[in-house]
């Protein structure tokens, strides 16, 4: 498989597992997390489809398309590790879907960071939310969900909070 099929189908996999999340937490009051902004697509994606509820992204430094960059009272700047304890703080455990494309071309160094920030992101997300990731997460009481038909095995992962 082409380096291009392995980013087609982890775009498409992306798309329809936050769609599928978005109308799965739909009617749910609590704030949304992006965790990494980059270019800012999934930012503008998830801004298109989610009016009713704020949008909080966390970034080291934005450098997103300026029609994809948050307002800055929705930007969350510094180092994840750091910022997510924060948001726990800030916010409980109120976060109705947490979208987290963090990692990067090396398969072995994303797994070593989600075995580290999982269990950051675990306490901060409501009871019936979703966490849509790009990687495989390590969490202790979140259930891995069945992806949607247009998704991809194992090019996107999604949890819920069932209790």
């Amino acid at each position: 498989m082409s380096r291009l099929d392995v980013f087609i189908n982890r775009m498409v996999s992306q798309r329809a597992c936050l769609d599928h999340a978005i109308a799965e937490t739909r009617g749910m009051s609590g704030p949304v997390f992006e965790l990494g902004l980059g270019n800012g697509r999934t930012f503008d994606h998830l801004r298109a489809n989610i009016q009713e509820r704020d949008i909080f992204v966390f970034e080291r430094k934005v450098e997103s398309n300026p029609a994809s960059t948050p307002d800055p009272e929705q930007t969350l700047l510094g180092d994840v590790m750091e910022t997510l304890p924060a948001a726990l703080e800030r916010f409980g455990a109120t976060a109705t879907l947490v979208h987290a494309d963090l990692g990067g071309h090396n398969l072995e160094k994303n797994d070593i960071f989600a075995r580290k920030v999982s269990p950051l992101i675990e306490p901060i997300l409501a009871v019936g939310g979703l966490m849509v990731s790009s990687d495989r997460m390590y969490f202790d009481d979140l259930v891995k969900q069945p992806l949607p038909k247009e998704a991809i095995p194992g090019r996107c992962f999604i949890y819920r909070r069932e209790a």
